[in-house]
């Protein structure tokens, strides 16, 4: 008979999601009876998606997946109450349904937020089944650096509750060996703790051979390109004053930015104040389209603000990068880092530093043709044998079968 496997995840396809359907389905195909329960998709527009009914259960049946949405408060607005609204109402309809739906032999539970750990953990102690947390954010760390939460009585107490879901967590998986440092220096015992690195939307990014070199305008600049959200956390003012430096030190080499953000009218206002001729801003497009962005630029730039959170976390772009063979231009220190360096797909510079990154631009721009197609080769075979989703989920296969025994 086959392990039948509850996955609890507040966002699921259609939502953009990263462990979403892809990975059921690739459970499905190891052989594991895989029954998601999620909510009714509302992210990140806060509102529910047209096609989908606010109810108190609907069951769908997709390529062998069995999935539930179960109610919730949509919201994903700048309302912390609202926010706060959206995850317990979440949490409460994960308990009901799990306490009483179909027993499973192994709960996957998917963190942020911290409410799905705590129903997967309630559920599991009254059904008797192991958890696995699945920890993509480390709270209350996340919390803090973001500056979404500063109250130091509130973040005291997401950190109890932390502590809490990890003790009746049977297994814990992390994306970066600093994560799994931190959880073992905060009293996690070692072998409960399992690095299991993130890997990318492998359908998006698309066949290599099939690339749309008109999606950039046309320049005989040396592009770099950085895709995905331009937030705070990614500091990208730092970027533009590298571009400054590089206006004169290598007006050859251009950054291009893609996609949107809260502070994109920012970026584009300082980079207007700084009368840079060297950087561009481009829309953003459907996650189908950015394989053909991401290849047809010459590097791709990971960026993040100097944290000692970010200095263990690997952002999700690095994965992306790689995968899209193209050198990397890592600004972010840490374990991130440490993976280009380890696996010789880039160049590493200083996060915050734009001395650094112009420097780490230039070292790109003046490397031969060899040398950056041997760092996209290096990035690609890292991502293939490390990486992709056929060994993330062999991982998980062997944890899922380790605790239905």
């Amino acid at each position: 008979m086959a392990i039948r496997v509850l996955l609890m995840t507040q966002w699921f396809d259609p939502e953009p999601t990263f462990k979403g359907l892809v990975f059921a389905r690739a459970l499905v195909e190891k052989g594991f009876d895989v029954e998601v329960i999620t909510g009714f998709p509302n992210y990140p527009g806060g509102k529910v998606y047209p096609g989908y009914k606010l109810k108190i259960l609907q069951k769908e049946q997709i390529d062998g997946v069995s999935l539930v949405r179960v109610p919730l408060y949509p919201s994903h607005d700048k309302s912390r109450f609202g926010r706060v609204l959206n995850y317990v109402s979440f949490s409460i309809s994960l308990i009901l349904y799990g306490l009483f739906s179909k027993k499973p032999d192994v709960i996957y539970s998917y963190h942020p937020p911290l409410t799905v750990g705590v129903a997967s953990a309630v559920v599991g102690f009254f059904r008797r089944v192991p958890v696995v947390n699945d920890i993509q954010d480390m709270w209350p760390d996340t919390l803090s650096s973001t500056g979404m939460v500063s109250n130091r009585r509130v973040l005291f107490m997401v950190g109890k509750v932390c502590d809490w879901v990890y003790r009746r967590a049977a297994k814990i998986v992390v994306l970066s060996p600093g994560f799994k440092k931190l959880l073992i220096e905060r009293g996690v015992p070692t072998e409960k703790i399992s690095v299991i690195y993130n890997w990318c939307a492998e359908g998006a990014i698309g066949d290599a051979q099939n690339v749309d070199q008109t999606v950039m305008k046309s320049s005989d600049k040396f592009r770099i390109l950085f895709a995905g959200n331009m937030g705070r956390a990614q500091a990208l003012d730092i970027v533009l004053s590298a571009a400054k430096i590089l206006e004169v030190k290598a007006p050859e080499i251009e950054f291009v930015f893609l996609g949107g953000g809260l502070e994109v009218e920012n970026l584009k206002k300082l980079a207007k104040k700084l009368g840079l001729n060297n950087v561009d801003f481009l829309p953003p497009v459907p996650m189908s389209a950015v394989g053909s962005y991401l290849r047809s630029a010459d590097a791709l730039l990971v960026h993040l603000k100097r944290d000692d959170l970010f200095k263990i976390t690997i952002p999700s772009k690095t994965q992306a990068y790689m995968a899209s063979g193209r050198p990397l231009l890592m600004a972010v220190d840490g374990d991130a880092a440490e993976l280009v360096a380890k696996s010789g797909s880039g160049v590493v510079a200083n996060s915050g530093d734009a001395n650094s990154i112009s420097e780490a631009a230039v070292e790109l721009f003046n490397a031969t043709d060899d040398e950056r197609r041997i760092m996209s080769e290096n990035g690609l075979l890292y991502y293939n044998e490390n990486l992709s989703l056929q060994c993330g989920v062999e991982k998980f296969a062997l944890i899922f079968k380790s605790l239905a025994l």
